[in-house]
């Protein structure tokens, strides 16, 4: 049955076609023996309005507005020639349904008119002598009935469809969206990604710089800081590599990745091991944490360690000879405070607002950035008496 209906379903005008046939035959069979009857031949009167208002039958979902103003014209004709109702114009009915359902409005409302009118005019051409006016009045409202009926059902029929229409629209539209919405969500974690890897690289090759031209500088006349200088480099080039696999597998999000390949994000517990391998390149770092240490968001901890590394970065960079930082850590009831300070008298404010030497834009503006995607505040600038000084603060967002 499920195939039989998909096949109908696929070959509507065969469906309309077949019934057409099925009309024709019970019309043909329905007139004959009236002919008979009434003693005169009209056969070839009465053949052409049955076979037309058959083929408004086959064709009506084609051409429901043509095929109404010739179920009008048939109409009109039975009327002038006198060739009283008969079965075929069961076609007048199905026809003011098929433009009420998927019609043009004036055909429609053409077809609401006529379907209302047909009744009452052919009761008055055709009235019942033995029915009284009341009789006449009583079929006049019965035979009305099922045409208005018939544009009721498919006026619903087309509301319908507009309603399920404009639900796959908005769907269409739903999902067009989202896809947009993920398209955005994907390039702010790829801007993200870039920022981390900017905080990684710049860090750590700066150490590992240092670190190399210490160890040039002490190679002949100190071998043991030399060699400690290269296991600095060593370890501090593992640690980049580390870092840079996970962010960069981040973004092959078409292969596989293994999760050991992966490190955890860093926190704030690491950041006296940033500030320790600062001091091991040669950068006096004076590190305090104040208040009680807890537990922060993850996205708290990285932000607040991507800040501190960016700052001593950006000292170790820019701050000249001889400069000496600063790290402080303030944990408090609704938030954690921190405050990087550095005496160094090398590169001038503009530069940190242009991201450093390298002219990126990854120096306060991706701070401000990281402060700014957890709520936090942040106030950087010059020190009275030389030097520079950031200060940050990250609140906790209150519990939902």
């Amino acid at each position: 049955m499920q195939r039989l209906y998909d096949f109908l379903r696929r070959h509507p005008i065969g469906v309309d076609c077949f019934w057409a046939l099925v009309l024709l035959g019970i019309s043909v069979m329905s007139v004959a023996p009236q002919e008979e009857a009434r003693g005169t031949d009209m056969t070839a009167l009465i053949v052409p309005f049955v076979l037309l208002l058959c083929v408004v039958i086959a064709l009506r979902r084609l051409m429901p507005e043509k095929m109404l103003l010739l179920a009008a014209a048939l109409g009109l004709g039975q009327l002038a020639l006198d060739v009283s109702t008969m079965p075929a114009d069961f076609a007048l009915l199905v026809i003011v349904y098929t433009v009420a359902a998927t019609g043009a409005r004036w055909a429609s409302r053409t077809a609401l008119a006529m379907g209302l009118c047909a009744a009452p005019v052919a009761q008055l051409r055709w009235p019942m002598e033995d029915a009284g006016i009341g009789g006449n009045i009583a079929i006049t409202v019965f035979q009305a009935v099922p045409f208005a009926l018939a544009w009721v059902l498919g006026d619903s029929i087309r509301t319908r469809r507009a309603y399920f229409a404009q639900l796959e629209e908005r769907a269409a539209r739903l999902e067009k969206e989202r896809e947009a919405q993920a398209k955005v969500a994907v390039a702010a974690e790829r801007a993200r990604i870039a920022r981390e890897l900017h905080d990684v690289v710049a860090h750590n090759v700066s150490v590992m710089v240092v670190q190399a031209d210490g160890a040039a500088y002490v190679l002949d006349a100190a071998p043991d800081q030399a060699k400690k200088a290269l296991e600095t480099i060593s370890s501090t080039g593992r640690q980049a590599l580390a870092e840079m696999r996970r962010l960069l597998g981040v973004l092959r999000t078409g292969e596989h990745q293994e999760a050991g390949e992966y490190v955890p994000q860093p926190d704030v517990q690491q950041i006296e091991d940033l500030v320790e391998e600062c001091r091991g390149s040669g950068l006096p770092v004076d590190f305090k944490v104040e208040g009680t240490p807890r537990q922060l968001p993850s996205g708290l901890e990285l932000t607040a360690y991507r800040i501190v590394q960016e700052a001593l970065t950006n000292t170790r960079k820019h701050g000249g000879p001889n400069a000496g930082a600063s790290v402080r850590l303030v944990y408090f009831d609704d938030g954690l405070g921190l405050l990087i300070e550095d005496d160094g008298k090398g590169a001038p404010h503009e530069l940190y607002e242009e991201g450093g030497f390298d002219g990126q834009g990854h120096g306060l503006i991706g701070m401000r950035e990281r402060v700014g995607m957890v709520g936090g505040t942040l106030d950087a600038g010059p020190r009275q008496g030389g030097g520079f000084r950031i200060s940050v603060l990250l609140p906790l967002k209150p519990a939902h």
